[in-house]
């Protein structure tokens, strides 16, 4: 082999070897930073999680409200009771669900400042709860309608409190127990003077008398919620009962349906997206959520 023509093969080679060494770079997810502050319920310091976007100035921010489940990963919450500031815990940043970690990443690389408060770990119950687990008491301290709350309120008042946050432009999504919450919070805005969240995404909520304030509902800035026709959890039903009313009656609020969607659509895992319906209904969230926070 000729000089030249081996050194072009060695030059072709590192140039492979340094594109493949990028794309994984490009795919690898920074851990979030962990972070803590006080819910508004005055007693309790809460830990949350931090993904930043790369560039520098004021961003738009997104709090992020988990499950039942809680926000880490099946494969270790098991073992977890207290996460918080001085106790080690397998519990953490390196250890949160896939879908909460694409969720933050999602909002980071489109330039927001997501924020994912665990409301469970805190308060001794780091291991989340199973499903159908609706009547068990252990819940009743980490309730959505009059505990959770004041946690999405205490990461506003944390991220209005940052440098880096544009104050008037902190969004909500929540997921399940936390798309509840999500629900409650801006049903409790709607009667408090502006400066609060600017609009909010929940995703198959509980909509009963146990997850919502008031069956009354109502909203004053816009409220977007994602139903699953095949949701074995929650009861589409129900939801659509307590809000269209509401949107009837003048609230910003759109309800949006999936046929053939079950709990957990956006769910990343190989299991909830064998389903096409979930894979498909993902796809529609993922194109309209930044559409839907608009900065």
């Amino acid at each position: 082999m000729g000089r030249r023509k081996f050194f072009g093969l060695v030059r072709a080679a590192a140039i492979i070897l340094g594109c493949v060494g990028s794309l994984v770079v490009a795919g690898a997810r920074a851990e979030p930073q962990t972070v803590y502050f006080a819910s508004a319920d005055g007693r309790t310091q809460l830990v949350g999680y931090l993904f930043a976007p790369q560039t520098g100035g004021r961003h738009a921010a997104v709090v992020m409200l988990h499950g039942r489940g809680g926000p880490y990963s099946s494969n270790v919450n098991e073992g977890c009771t207290l996460v918080a500031k001085d106790n080690s815990s397998p519990c953490n940043a390196s250890s949160l669900s896939k879908r909460h970690a694409a969720w933050g990443s999602y909002w980071a690389e489109r330039g927001y400042l997501a924020l994912l408060p665990d409301s469970f770990g805190p308060r001794n119950k780091g291991r989340g709860f199973a499903r159908f687990s609706h009547d068990d008491p252990d819940r009743d301290d980490v309730n959505e309608r009059t505990v959770r709350p004041f946690d999405a309120e205490g990461a506003l008042k944390y991220l209005q409190s940052r440098g880096d946050v544009a104050p008037g432009q902190i969004f909500l999504q929540g997921w399940s127990n936390g798309a509840s919450t999500a629900l409650n919070v801006m049903y409790r805005q709607a009667s408090l003077p502006s400066g609060g969240f600017r609009a909010a995404m929940a995703l198959y909520p509980g909509c009963g008398p146990r997850a919502l304030i008031s069956q009354d509902y109502r909203a004053s800035s816009p409220v977007t919620v994602f139903l699953a026709s095949d949701d074995e959890e929650v009861s589409p039903a129900v939801c659509h009962r307590a809000l269209d009313p509401a949107e009837s009656h003048g609230s910003p609020i759109r309800v949006v349906d999936y046929a053939g969607a079950t709990h957990d659509f956006d769910d990343p895992g190989e299991k909830r997206q064998s389903i096409e319906a979930n894979r498909t209904a993902r796809e529609d969230v993922l194109r309209r959520a930044s559409g839907l926070f608009a900065k």
